[in-house]
């Protein structure tokens, strides 16, 4: 059996895999970072977070860690949306710029919870399995499902409002493999117990289905990014939507 028609198999499969089964597949295996200083000293930084006993977990990359960002210029000024949103709820932001499924996996594992534990989790993480490690749909699924396991396993009881990896404009292959991993996600999570699915994608698409990019603010940067990052007015557009599904 090839490799494709072997991860279409597997992510076929309720998400509970076994970690024999998962230890094969990248996205779903934990990898460390912190050879990097800025994300050991963001790690570390995290770790003193979570002893104050937040009770709402922001995990994703650096669409999440964006909330941190303050202005000027105004379309990279996330504060107002963290304070509208977030802070109320007792939130601690979790997002690690460039991370995919296996690093927010490491970071689950690792995390030192107090001894209240966080009510409520948001997990919105995938769009770098698209990236430099080209991890595909039926990867990238399977990885979510591990985090998804990590947290539930070190958090007994948490609700987790699980955003849908959002479009982008990088390439076809990227746009197929989005579209693929929301509808595994959507298959597997859609009516669960303790997690809520949340797919938010129409919110940065035309009519006609394409991708906007003047709702994200990448082409703003010098030299221009991919549009990726979602501008303040769209992470507020999308934070309603979140809070609307949080217990």
């Amino acid at each position: 059996m090839n490799r494709r028609r072997l991860l279409a198999g597997l992510a076929a499969l309720p998400a509970c895999l076994p970690a024999a089964a998962r230890a094969a597949i990248p996205a779903a295996t934990p990898l460390s970072r912190m050879n990097l200083p800025w994300w050991a000293e963001r790690f570390e930084a995290s770790q003193r977070a979570l002893a104050t006993a937040p009770r709402l977990l922001m995990l994703g990359d650096s669409i999440t860690q964006n909330f941190d960002k303050r202005g000027p210029p105004a379309w990279q000024d996330f504060a107002p949306v963290w304070q509208r949103f977030f802070a109320p709820r007792g939130a601690v932001n979790l997002g690690f710029k460039g991370d995919t499924t296996a690093s927010l996996l490491w970071r689950i594992q690792q995390a030192r919870f107090a001894a209240t534990p966080p009510r409520a989790a948001v997990m919105l993480i995938g769009a770098n399995n698209f990236g430099r490690v080209h991890w595909n749909a039926a990867d990238t699924a399977i990885g979510v499902d591990a985090c998804l396991d990590a947290l539930r396993a070190r958090v007994h009881g948490i609700r987790i409002v699980l955003v849908g990896v959002l479009p982008s404009v990088r390439s076809a292959w990227v746009d197929a493999q989005t579209r693929a991993v929301n509808r595994l996600l959507a298959e597997r999570h859609a009516g669960a117990p303790d997690v809520v699915w949340l797919d938010a994608g129409h919110l940065f698409v035309r009519a006609d289905g394409s991708t906007d990019a003047a709702k994200f603010y990448d082409g703003l940067l010098t030299p221009p990014d991919p549009p990726l990052h979602p501008t303040p007015a769209m992470m507020a557009e999308l934070s309603a939507l979140i809070v609307a599904k949080l217990p």
